[in-house]
């Protein structure tokens, strides 16, 4: 623990003397994740913990507002998972850049630069215990990892210095547009809740960081080397004064998201279509679509609310990820399964015949809500008044045609 807190320390307080001795010693990726990065990353799910248990979060003339300890419990736990996913595959993100900006890869050193370069922010994350003034110091911890991070990668990955901003600029902003992607399409199953971490399923890292063939992480893998290939057509692309075509970097966004261009989601008339005009026996009193996209991703939204007049009603909404169906299967590999209940109710995630499903129940109210991926591609919803969750999953199975939607994700097909 001494030798882990004497690395931090210098990281921070002399980082432009301590990444040529982190470069050059001998370790492994195991080594890195076991003696560093599971303790540090530790740091800000436990203070999250804390804070939302114990302290609590101030509600303007009413006091504070603390939430269940099982539920801080599961967050802290599921966060942590996140935490340690997200250096990995930080990681791959700086490996697969390298030689657009002049580096060497390595996937060793690209973890070191990960790791040690967020220091700063899992240290910061401590700060999340205190109130107001906590969400400032973890910006100010974010923002020096940045520059830890630019000093670090010239040493590390061999980058020229006149690139190094550029090298990290471009890893940090890919970095967080895939975290808030993914974790915007992991939210469509898991009914928005910010639960997103979860089992790394069996997969072992071996020491070269690279994972069992067919594994759910193996599919991680087959991204990083798709984003890697973009990377190097960016390079390519390069004209004299060393800038790169608008073009290659579009396709390499694109290829973080892991989007696939020949794939549009359904138009706003198309997706309506699969809307119901009755649903469990309710009509439809309201209907709307859209279609949007930004950065290399497109996605299309329906919603309709169905009612009785009475009070009972429902909500159901489908969504087509489009060509950004890569991600939902990148979000898979969390392998996001958790199980919880109350006094008259329950909550969980789980993964059933290929699809990942989502079941919220509250006897108390005699609502619910359920929501499924089909077929790696379309996230259907549906919350609201009924007798059991079973009325709710009908609901879905039976107003929905869920058997096209699959046979449209299979056959790749585009929305006009």
């Amino acid at each position: 623990m001494s030798k882990l807190i004497d690395r931090a320390q210098r990281i921070l307080l002399a980082p432009k003397a301590e990444w040529p001795v982190i470069a050059a010693e001998p370790d492994t990726t195991g080594g890195i994740f076991k003696r560093y990065i599971v303790f540090l990353a530790a740091i800000g799910p436990i203070a999250t913990f804390i804070r939302s248990t114990l302290i609590g979060y101030p509600v303007p003339f009413a006091g504070s507002f603390r939430v269940d300890f099982m539920d801080g419990l599961i967050v802290a736990i599921l966060s942590y998972g996140l935490a340690l996913g997200a250096v990995w595959v930080f990681a791959q993100i700086v490996n697969a850049l390298a030689p657009t900006f002049g580096g060497q890869k390595d996937p060793l050193l690209a973890l070191k630069a990960a790791a040690y370069a967020m220091t700063a922010a899992w240290i910061a994350g401590a700060a999340n215990v205190i109130p107001f003034l906590g969400l400032a110091i973890m910006i100010a911890g974010s923002a020096y990892s940045v520059y830890l991070l630019y000093l670090g990668l010239p040493v590390t990955m061999k980058a020229p210095e006149d690139k190094a901003i550029g090298y990290t600029a471009v890893s940090v902003i890919i970095a967080v547009v895939l975290y808030w992607v993914t974790g915007m399409l992991v939210g469509l199953v898991i009914g928005g809740s910010m639960m997103m971490g979860g089992r790394w399923g069996s997969s072992i890292v071996d020491e070269r960081g690279r994972f069992e063939e067919g594994s759910t992480l193996g599919k991680l893998e087959d991204w990083a080397r798709n984003v890697e290939e973009a990377g190097k057509r960016v390079e390519q692309s390069e004209d004299a004064r060393g800038v790169p075509s608008s073009d290659a970097i579009g396709k390499l966004l694109g290829a973080v998201a892991g989007s696939d261009t020949s794939v549009q989601p359904l138009s706003t008339g198309e997706i309506q279509a699969f809307m119901p005009a009755a649903l469990a026996g309710l009509p439809r009193t309201a209907l709307s679509s859209e279609r949007s996209g930004a950065l290399g991703v497109q996605v299309s939204e329906a919603n309709a609310v169905y009612g009785d007049g009475r009070g009972r009603s429902l909500r159901l909404k489908l969504n087509d990820t489009g060509g950004a169906q890569g991600l939902v299967q990148l979000a898979a590999w969390a392998g996001v399964e958790q199980e919880r209940s109350w006094d008259g109710g329950y909550e969980r995630d789980y993964h059933q015949d290929g699809r990942m499903l989502h079941e919220r129940w509250d006897n108390a109210s005699g609502s619910g809500e359920f929501g499924m991926v089909v077929g790696g591609r379309f996230a259907i919803q549906v919350a609201g008044q009924a007798a059991n969750m079973d009325e709710l999953k009908s609901a879905v199975t039976a107003g929905v045609d869920v058997a096209k939607l699959e046979s449209i994700a299979s056959a790749g097909k585009s929305g006009g």
